[in-house]
């Protein structure tokens, strides 16, 4: 029914009441505990749970992979009955449900039981909530993520009883592509902490963040003034992204609109048109892409290269700095950017991996914030 990895093998067999998947980029612990999920579902009639830290990240992140699995076995779709996009909720042939949810509170995770909890990218969740979660499972519990630092599945759950640890990397996935393999195995040579976290899944302890004054916020205020898009270019393994940035209250507002692989520039201006972007909006895109930008110019963007130069990457950055920065919720890969975005040690240049969307960023900052005698002035 499905193409899998050792990993799923792995979460399926064992027998433990917790199962841990600490992995680092592209093991596809996600994809496995998923498969493992949907094959649960149409042996007999269960409920599973599966939490995400928001709705917007369960988009982007498990419930994304669950449509990719569904949507590419026959045999799954043959046993499900129904999907409600609007609830996220899988319904099965036999009575099983698969529901995707996102919890606030420790109280309202209160509310109903399960016999399956899968807890995606857990370090966006607190304990309580965890807690409250798990003394309404039945079963088993499944929780995956990439180990930046130590939080409390290591400080209340790994080695304490019937709690199993899988620890994988890209090396356990069969179907990551080359590319990114050489790229997960290139950051040996830019910043040995992060190899250690997304080459090979162990713990980390990530320091040196470059931004640290940001929040996650639910919305841009009403009253923000629109300073200008940002967008960098990608196409197989790096993403194609596109912000909006806006000002109130002297500090800076990111929205993420699109994050998207295997773009090309017609697929990318209808993109654009169906987000409503029009000439007004100023948009800042990497000037290293110069047929590109012309690409989309010739389509009715008010669109411009990046002023780059020598030193212009640590320049936008400490711009940037300067200001309090505040990131939608529904940004998801920005929010992941910005958590793992850090400096080589002993340099002031940033490691150059995971950052799409910040670059994005600091194109609007080199265009549209000017720097004069230590003020900030928006042009």
């Amino acid at each position: 029914m499905f193409k899998t990895s050792c990993l799923y093998e792995a979460n399926y067999f064992a027998t433990e009441d917790v199962l841990v998947n600490q992995g680092g980029s592209s093991s596809g612990k996600t994809y496995s505990i998923l498969q493992v999920l949907f094959t649960k579902a149409i042996q007999s009639p269960i409920v599973i749970t599966v939490v995400g830290e928001s709705i917007p990240n369960l988009k982007a992140g498990a419930l994304r992979d669950a449509l990719d699995i569904y949507n590419n076995s026959e045999q799954l779709r043959h046993k499900i009955a129904d999907y409600n996009r609007t609830d996220r909720i899988f319904q099965f042939v036999n009575g099983s449900v698969m529901e995707f949810k996102s919890y606030e509170t420790a109280q309202s995770a209160k509310s109903g039981k399960r016999d399956y909890l899968f807890i995606n990218e857990a370090q966006g969740i607190t304990y309580d909530i965890f807690n409250e979660l798990y003394m309404r499972t039945r079963k088993q519990v499944y929780i995956d993520y990439n180990p930046n630092a130590e939080f409390w599945v290591h400080e209340k759950l790994i080695g304490t009883e019937s709690v199993k640890l899988f620890i994988s990397d890209h090396r356990h996935n069969p179907f990551v592509a080359q590319k990114i393999r050489d790229k997960i195995e290139g950051l040996r040579y830019k910043d040995m902490e992060l190899f250690k976290v997304y080459a090979r899944g162990m713990t980390g302890k990530i320091e040196g963040l470059v931004f640290r004054n940001f929040d996650i916020v639910d919305e841009i205020p009403l009253g923000a003034e629109l300073i200008g898009a940002g967008m960098d270019f990608g196409f197989t393994n790096d993403p194609t992204t596109f912000i909006k940035v806006y000002r109130y209250n002297n500090e800076l507002y990111v929205n993420e609109l699109l994050y998207q692989t295997g773009l090309t520039n017609s697929d990318i201006i209808k993109k654009l048109q169906t987000l409503g972007i029009d000439r007004h909006i100023s948009i800042v895109a990497d000037s290293a892409e110069p047929k590109s930008i012309e690409d989309l110019r010739r389509a009715g963007f008010n669109i411009e290269g990046a002023n780059k130069g020598p030193d212009s990457i640590r320049n936008s950055i400490d711009t940037l700095k300067q200001f309090k920065i505040n990131i939608t919720r529904t940004s998801v890969n920005a929010i992941k950017e910005f958590r793992s975005y850090k400096w080589i040690e002993g340099t002031n240049t940033p490691v150059d991996f995971n950052n799409h969307i910040i670059d994005s960023f600091r194109y609007v900052a080199l265009n549209k914030i000017n720097k004069n005698t230590g003020k900030y002035s928006f042009l």
